[in-house]
């Protein structure tokens, strides 16, 4: 029941957000992620699943984010190439990727288009903890970082 809910709720701050994204006119929406938060009575992070899911480069938005006091989400909607999506992707990576956020990326550039699906399964279960079950748990997120990066580049 609690999964339902959370889905639900991002389901509605997606909403949202694509609805203020819309009457803004420019594709630009600057958001406080603490204000936003309270306004949907749930955590902070809640606002950050939304953001890595629905608004990823992937899907045609570049988020940039400040966190702190006076922290903000900025939402851009863009247009980009295959190429320049994934050089996107794989400049927003860090050094550390879980596997819910792998999948996700993996996911939504199977959705864009940017990799064919055979491939982006294959690529999900190199970087899955099964193939990766030789690895120290503190050092997964790390390889599985480097993993997606260097597959990806090969994309480009």
């Amino acid at each position: 029941m609690k999964r339902g809910a959370r889905m639900g709720i991002s389901d509605l701050i997606a909403g949202f957000l694509q609805e203020c994204l819309d009457e803004t006119g420019d594709g630009v929406l600057e958001v406080q992620r603490g204000e936003l938060a309270q306004r949907f009575n749930c955590v902070p992070s809640q606002i950050n699943y939304v953001m890595s899911t629905r608004f990823s480069p992937e899907r045609g938005y570049i988020v940039e984010s400040r966190r702190g006091g006076n922290g903000y989400i900025r939402i851009t909607r863009v247009q980009v190439d295959r190429e320049t999506l994934l050089m996107h992707v794989i400049n927003s990576l860090g050094d550390r990727v879980d596997l819910p956020s792998a999948r996700a990326i993996l996911g939504n550039l199977a959705e864009a288009g940017a990799l064919k699906e055979d491939l982006a399964r294959t690529l999900l279960a190199a970087v899955g903890d099964k193939a990766l079950g030789a690895v120290p748990r503190d050092l997964r997120d790390q390889v599985r970082a480097d993993v997606l990066k260097n597959v990806l580049i090969l994309q480009v």
